[in-house]
């Protein structure tokens, strides 16, 4: 315990804002990601309530090869890296779809890849990060407790660690969802994105920002791992323990904290984190499960169940878009909460 406590202090102190990203990084992103990610379209979401006239957008990451959005910036973090520690191979610590993420860039780039996953990782993302030809090492369901054993391994083995979201490259290639939707929607007025350790929030809230200002960029997490929120609120870096945010259903967004890093960009772009309740994650799913394009996972749901149940505290736009961040859900799941 006295381990994982020394390694925390020292992981909130890498965030500076010497760290910050720029216009130009998120265009060596977008460069760098071509071809690799799927330049996801927006579909246009048909709700079921004839009184809300608010138009809303989604972005389909559920659609990448990989079935989530982590392939955009561990793609670009790991082809960001030389020849000399590419060889070394790569790890890196993640409940499922940035584990994914990173065993397909590794693939892709010649490089091994190591996974430190938690042991109530659902088993579909397990079975398809193994699938990829990663090396998998399974510790308990702390997100703070697979970061330590990561980065114990790298100094071990001299891997490359690629994080999660703690990091300038996988904000930026993260944030390259945030140029498409203005390139697609220059009309956009608020973007909505779920909120784990941040990478993505942080990512496309910088894009928007630095690109139009007058956008408002606004996260959504579930209650059960609101730490974000929390963070935001207090002006400093919150923690929620490990078995509360297990809890919830949205298993991509189970993180304790967010990154350091990804503190500064939010502090500075995001306009506001709102929370959803586990039934309201629920009945999202269920509404997005009508079109086979945009079925997700909890996780995937968490931006449009904000849009949807948080009205009352939302910017009075007319114009929005959610980035449903991924579908990999397990089918027994699926059913259950489909049945409901």
């Amino acid at each position: 315990m006295m381990s994982i406590l020394f390694n925390l202090q020292n992981i909130l102190k890498r965030g500076t804002l010497e760290c910050m990203v720029s216009l130009d990084d998120l265009r060596a992103a977008q460069s760098r990601i071509k071809g690799i990610a799927t330049r996801t379209k927006l579909i246009e979401f048909q709700s079921v309530n004839s009184e809300d006239t608010r138009k809303l957008f989604l972005k389909p990451e559920n659609l990448q090869p990989i079935g989530a959005f982590k392939l955009r910036g561990a793609y670009n973090k790991i082809a960001a890296l030389g020849d000399a520690e590419r060889e070394r191979g790569v790890i890196t610590y993640s409940s499922g779809n940035h584990a994914q993420g990173v065993a397909y860039a590794a693939r892709a780039l010649g490089a091994k890849a190591v996974i430190v996953m938690p042991n109530n990782a659902p088993e579909v993302k397990r079975e398809a990060t193994a699938a990829m030809g990663a090396e998998i090492v399974i510790v308990g369901p702390g997100s703070l407790e697979r970061q330590v054993k990561a980065e114990e391994l790298a100094a071990q083995h001299g891997y490359v660690i690629v994080p999660p979201y703690n990091d300038e490259y996988i904000i930026a290639g993260q944030g390259t969802m945030g140029l498409e939707i203005l390139e697609d929607l220059p009309e956009v007025e608020t973007v909505f994105t779920p909120v784990g350790g941040g990478g993505m929030l942080s990512g496309i809230a910088t894009a928007i920002k630095l690109s139009k200002p007058s956008v408002k960029v606004i996260g959504v997490e579930p209650e059960l791992a609101g730490d974000a929120q929390a963070s935001l609120r207090k002006g400093e870096i919150v923690q929620f323990p490990a078995d509360q945010v297990s809890q919830t259903a949205a298993d991509g967004l189970r993180t304790q904290s967010i990154g350091p890093i990804n503190f500064e960009h939010i502090k500075k772009y995001v306009d506001d984190i709102v929370t959803v309740t586990e039934n309201e994650i629920r009945e999202a799913m269920k509404l997005l499960a009508r079109n086979s394009k945009t079925i997700p996972e909890p996780s995937g749901a968490v931006a449009v169940a904000g849009f949807l149940f948080r009205r009352d505290e939302l910017p009075k736009t007319q114009i929005n878009v959610a980035v449903i961040s991924g579908g990999n859900i397990d089918p027994a799941l699926r059913a259950e909460i489909m049945n409901g």
